[in-house]
């Protein structure tokens, strides 16, 4: 069964980095488009940013010229290489699997606080 799993997730001051990862399994990895998505409290989920079976890259307009997504086929893994991290960008991120029909990983928490 399609199984994604985050990690890297933690608590980092204002300006700092982290970066995110998503194991998969379960499914041929390099045929399908990856995603991140987060979600805030009492918000909802929303797009971060997106990556195509080819390697295109979509971001969302908030964190363009900070986050770099990026996949290695070779260890069904995607990356979410998050810079100059704001308090605004605290949330929990989860990991999605394209195609007919969408999967979640169970998310990592984000804080971004001083």
């Amino acid at each position: 069964q399609v199984q994604l799993v985050e990690s890297g997730g933690g608590l980092v001051q204002p300006g700092g980095s982290l970066r995110l990862s998503c194991a998969a399994s379960g499914f041929i990895f390099n045929r399908f488009p990856m995603a991140w998505y987060h979600q805030a409290p009492g918000k909802q989920r929303e797009l971060v940013a997106e990556i195509t079976s080819g390697g295109s890259t979509n971001y969302a307009d908030s964190v363009k010229g900070r986050f770099i997504i990026t996949r290695d086929n070779a260890k069904n893994t995607v990356y979410l290489q998050m810079n100059s991290l704001e308090p605004e960008d605290t949330a929990v991120y989860y990991c999605a699997r394209g195609g007919v029909y969408t999967y979640w990983g169970r998310g990592t928490q984000v804080t971004v606080s001083s």
